[in-house]
């Protein structure tokens, strides 16, 4: 690893706990019927009070605010009571997925024009993967667009992997 820690030798995934989902398809219902999207959902039972996090978006991809999330919060505490599916006592935390490094959709492209991304893509020339850092332009139907050094470079769409916000690299 790049701090010198040793690198593990296998990662430890916790097993789904069984009513997840029941919880998420509970979530997701209550969520479409809010004008929401559930975007992600863990319970976590080693907590005393178990807790159940719910990562939450505008049902048009919009950004979520502190209110959105303590209405839903209200919409889905009521959907858990009434379903009977948590027993315990729980702590219901619903907030933003925020910042994801990984650029997918068009908003993410708008949003991030002019940040430093690496972009993973398949080299038609070599026939392997190549990757390629620079600041974002754009991305229009047919290329992903990059200022490398002050060169546009035009990366055909079908080629992309994966284009994600990095760090810039000190000169």
């Amino acid at each position: 690893m790049p701090d010198g820690s040793p690198v593990p030798l296998f990662t430890i995934q916790a097993l789904p706990h069984p009513l997840h989902p029941d919880l998420q398809t509970l979530a997701s219902q209550a969520a479409e019927g809010a004008g929401f999207q559930v975007c992600g959902l863990e319970l976590l039972t080693h907590r005393i009070p178990m807790t159940l996090l719910v990562q939450l978006r505008l049902a048009d991809g919009g950004d979520v605010s502190l209110d959105n999330c303590a209405s839903f919060s209200g919409v889905l505490g009521d959907a858990i009571e009434n379903s009977g599916l948590l027993q315990d006592p729980y702590v219901l935390e619903v907030s933003s997925p925020g910042v994801s490094e990984q650029l997918s959709d068009d908003r993410d492209f708008r949003s991030f024009r002019g940040f430093p991304v690496s972009i993973r893509y398949r080299d038609t020339k070599s026939g392997g993967d190549n990757e390629r850092e620079g600041l974002l332009l754009e991305r229009d139907e047919e290329n992903v667009l990059l200022n490398v050094r002050g060169r546009t470079v035009r990366i055909p769409r079908p080629d992309v992997i994966s284009v994600k916000l990095v760090t810039p690299k000190e000169a």
